[in-house]
């Protein structure tokens, strides 16, 4: 693991040295946040090594480095899944390599499913903290010492005081904002109307396919997290249809000027 990060860092760090304040990863529908990014610099992940190329409609598989409110961002424009067959250490390199070009914060973006009945499609939501144990250990296997100890806290994984930005930010920009506890999904099925239930028993909020590997490894790595959910769709059982792929991407597109609006006032508020 330490030569496929240090040789996708090498690469990154080719393309641009200088200080970089915030990695940003975007969720399926959320790429047009990329857009937004001044004077960006385009790093197809074909070229980056050991990334992956994403096979998700609305995962692009580019890396944008530019300013955003005079800060400078790395965009992903595209997550890897564990769904798409790829192991944990591979879905979550981009977070090590982050760490190693010593970005200290982390934005990280999905688009899920509402389980509590107030989260509705378009709602924004942060996340306050996770159920995670669906998800294979990113930690697994041998310690990666340069980044963190062997046995890591999770009490914070998610930022209060990240979190506080946000709620200020969405105040100032007038967009409705909630918070919640987010359930990891191995996927790439949607969840059973059964399943839902019991997620909703042990205190979930929203699910969804990403995000909880990320955001484990950033804590490990010593990054400060924000977590933003985007409600897609209501979670199996608690709509009125099917779900799909192609109701994400809606919902998501109908959303992303109020998304894009108040992480541009959250990263001009750091």
């Amino acid at each position: 693991m330490y030569t496929k990060i240090n040789e996708a860092y090498e690469y990154i760090h080719s393309r641009y040295d200088g200080k970089i304040d915030i990695a940003i990863i975007l969720g399926s529908g959320l790429g047009p946040l990329a857009d937004e990014i001044e004077n960006p610099i385009i790093i197809d992940y074909q070229d980056i090594p050991h990334f992956p190329v994403s096979t998700i409609p609305g995962h692009e598989g580019k890396l944008y480095i530019g300013t955003i409110a005079n800060k400078t961002v790395c965009a992903m424009k595209g997550r890897f899944h564990y769904y798409e067959g790829h192991d944990m250490d591979i879905v979550t390199l981009p977070i090590r390599v982050f760490a190693k070009l010593g970005i200290p914060y982390l934005f990280v973006t999905n688009a899920c499913g509402g389980i509590r009945d107030d989260l509705n499609p378009g709602q924004i939501t942060l996340i306050s903290d996770h159920i995670g144990f669906m998800a294979p250990s990113p930690l697994r296997g041998p310690n990666l010492d340069e980044f963190g100890p062997r046995f890591k806290d999770m009490t914070e994984v998610y930022s209060k005081q990240l979190q506080e930005i946000a709620k200020n930010a969405a105040k100032k920009t007038n967009v409705s904002l909630k918070e919640g506890v987010y359930c990891f999904f191995k996927g790439p099925m949607f969840e059973t109307p059964a399943e839902i239930r019991a997620l909703k028993a042990i205190g979930a909020d929203m699910v969804g396919m990403s995000t909880v590997p990320e955001a484990i490894v950033a804590r490990h790595s010593g990054m400060t997290t924000l977590g933003i959910s985007l409600v897609t769709n209501k979670a199996a059982g608690l709509g009125q249809s099917e779900l799909n792929h192609q109701e994400v991407m809606e919902a998501a597109d109908q959303a992303e000027v109020n998304l894009v609006k108040l992480v541009k006032q959250i990263i001009q508020d750091m």
